[in-house]
């Protein structure tokens, strides 16, 4: 399926053209319609959905407004030219979630597949069973929330890991200076919830179960998002703005013509 990705990206951006109208009007915010009158943030909209269900999403508990928010930044990163041209990986982790939780969530939205549900830890700083604090600072041992770009693997004193970039300026950017990076733990497991009630802690990296982390990495190396999502009201994000709306219009490239948004 994916030999088809650059010729349905074309298809896609000729369909945009076609049908996108800019309709201006004084004084107000310009806004992307189609000729069926839909905006393209309902258009945007309609994928998220689309992405959601066929995916079965809902039944393994990841909010369809969380997926949203992934959504949007992967969007407005492929629009900056931040994520690899040919990925369609996308990485959930909800640290509104209990820890007891399978709260990670790797979803390729090009074939609208769930590829893996499973347990993700976070920071000894965050909070016991629940993340309730967050930080980008050095030895404060929180995660931080935001978008991230997945790098290359190394080899470290966690075995086979995976590198991190924070793309959120205050929230997560310090995440290579922290090394923060996605590895494995084995506090990451049923049987860690079933002897403290709730699974380990890292010093702040998204560590995951030793049983899944080639899976993980092999899925997400190599310039795809992460995004973690959390309890705080003070969290902002320039990716999580008005500017999808335009970047879902003319970036989006489905691999199969019946993924496309109907419009």
């Amino acid at each position: 399926m994916r030999k088809h990705f650059w010729w349905v990206s074309c298809v896609f951006l000729m369909l945009c053209v076609t049908v996108i109208s800019w309709a201006p009007a004084e004084g107000k915010k310009v806004v992307a319609t189609t000729k069926s009158g839909y905006s393209a943030k309902e258009l945007f909209n309609e994928y998220v959905s689309s992405v959601y269900q066929a995916a079965s999403l809902n039944q393994t508990g990841l909010s369809q407004q969380v997926f949203e928010k992934a959504l949007t930044g992967y969007f407005n990163l492929k629009a900056a030219n931040k994520l690899s041209e040919k990925s369609g990986i996308i990485t959930v982790v909800d640290f509104t979630k209990s820890s007891r939780e399978k709260r990670m969530w790797i979803v390729d939205i090009l074939n609208k597949k769930l590829l893996l549900n499973t347990w993700v830890a976070h920071g000894q700083g965050s909070g016991n069973d629940m993340a309730d604090h967050f930080s980008n600072t050095n030895e404060s041992h929180q995660s931080s929330l935001g978008f991230y770009v997945t790098d290359d693997v190394y080899f470290g004193k966690h075995g086979r890991s995976l590198r991190l970039d924070g793309m959120d300026a205050g929230f997560n950017s310090a995440a290579r200076n922290r090394a923060i990076v996605v590895h494995a733990a084995d506090y990451v497991s049923q049987g860690a919830i079933a002897q403290l009630g709730r699974l380990g802690r890292s010093h702040g990296c998204p560590a995951v179960s030793p049983e899944v982390i080639d899976m993980v990495i092999n899925n997400i190396k190599g310039k795809t998002l992460l995004f973690i999502n959390g309890n705080d009201t003070n969290y902002t994000s320039k990716y999580l703005n008005d500017a999808f709306e335009s970047n879902f219009a003319f970036n989006a490239a489905p691999a199969e013509k019946d993924s496309l948004p109907k419009i």
